[in-house]
Formats: C-alpha cells, sequence, structure tokens
C-alpha cells in the first residue's frame, strides 16, 4: 500500500527555493517513501488533463496554488499516522494544508484488512486440506504394508525403528504439501497486487517469512 499519500498545498507567496528546502526535509523524514513538486503550471495542466477543457482561459486565472505530492511508507498508510503526520507538517509556515482523502484512506485500509483475514483464511485452510489429504495418505500406506510390519513385530523390532520410515516420509509429504501450499497462496497475493496496482502492495517481507515457515511448520509437524 506504499502508493498512498497526500498532498502538501503550499502558500502562494512561499519563494521557489524554500520549496525545494522543505521537499528535502520530508525527504528525509523516515515515513516518506517519496515526493514529487507540483508547480502551479503543472497542476493546472493535470486539472485541465481530467476535465478536458481549458479551465484557466474561462476562469481568467490560475487558482491553483503549488504543492508537494508525498507517498507514504507502507506501515504509515493509515489513518491514525497520517493524522499525526498532517499536525507535524502543519508546523511549517510554507504549508497551508495537507489535503488527503479521508473516507478513501479509511475504506482502502478497511479493504486491506479483509483481504489480509482471507489470505490467512485461505493459507489455514490450503494446510489443512494439505495435512488431511496426506494423513490418508499415510494411513493408506500403513494399512497396505500392514502384513510387512507384523512380520518385523515378530522378528523383535522396536516400535521407534518400524514407525522411524514412516516418520520420515510423513514429515517430508509434509514439507512438500506446505510448498505447493505456499505456491498457491503466494500466487494469489501475487494477482492479488497485479488486480490492485499502486494500492496493495504486500512488501512486510518479515510477515511474509513468518507466515511460510508457519504454514512448513505446521505442515511437517501435523502429520
Amino acid at each position: 500500500m506504499e502508493s498512498i499519500g497526500f498532498n502538501v498545498i503550499l502558500k502562494e507567496n512561499v519563494k521557489e527555493a524554500d520549496i525545494y528546502q522543505l521537499q528535502k526535509i520530508l525527504d528525509s523524514r523516515e515515513f516518506i517513501l517519496s515526493t514529487e513538486y507540483i508547480t502551479k503550471e503543472e497542476a493546472a495542466l493535470e486539472t485541465e488533463q481530467m476535465l478536458g477543457e481549458d479551465f484557466i482561459r474561462f476562469l481568467g486565472y490560475n487558482p491553483l496554488p503549488p504543492s508537494i505530492r508525498v507517498r507514504l511508507h507502507q506501515r504509515w498508510a493509515n489513518p491514525d499516522s497520517v493524522m499525526i503526520i498532517e499536525q507535524d507538517l502543519m508546523q511549517y509556515d510554507s504549508i497551508e494544508e495537507v489535503y488527503y482523502k479521508k473516507s478513501l484512506l479509511y475504506t482502502v485500509n478497511e479493504n486491506i484488512r479483509q483481504i489480509t483475514l482471507i489470505i490467512l483464511g485461505f493459507s489455514i485452510l490450503l494446510t489443512l486440506i494439505s495435512v488431511t489429504l496426506i494423513n490418508n495418505t499415510i494411513r493408506l500406506s500403513i494399512y497396505s504394508k500392514r502384513f510387512i510390519i507384523n512380520t518385523m513385530q515378530l522378528v523383535g523390532a522396536t516400535r521407534s525403528f518400524i514407525r522411524k520410515p514412516f516418520l520420515f516420509t510423513s514429515a517430508a509429504m509434509g514439507f512438500t504439501g506446505s510448498l505447493v501450499a505456499l505456491a498457491i497462496l503466494f500466487g494469489l497475493i501475487y494477482l492479488l497486487q497485479e488486480e490492485f496496482e499502486g494500492v496493495i502492495s504486500f512488501k512486510d517481507y518479515d510477515m511474509m517469512s513468518i507466515l511460510a515457515l508457519g504454514v512448513i511448520l505446521t505442515g511437517i509437524v501435523l502429520n
């Protein structure tokens, strides 16, 4: 979700040198991913392209102020953090307003939360399906070798000796099943990112690593 951000609306009388200085300050802040200075002329051109007509000719002047377009890092792209950032930035005299669509930000965050829960539920479902299938396979394998197992018991083989090959096979199949589940899960995540490009970005690699490790360990242990 690293495309979420806001526009820093600047006062009309701010000098361009001061704007560049402010932009450097913003770029140094930990919560900011990137900034882009939008001049009055560039803002007018964007608005003209959006409206499809020359509004300046109609008004007789350009009412749009210069601004700095800000993009936030993922962990700061939520309503509470943006409100704190807004209060912090409003301390600068050259800033007129910090503009962002509050309702859109809340909606996007709620959708992200729901998508995350769906992905988590889907990963659990895939893991359970893999575990169930592998368990059934192991049970069938044991049943098919019941006569061999009985023979081994008759010649004095211990339970641990008999169980060891099945445990290794079960762990290997659990690991393989977990990899298949992860491949499907990460494929789903990739499709979501492609479908909602610029809105959703799963770049919390620590969380993804923990999820992958959890799925693999669950697949191995439960089998």
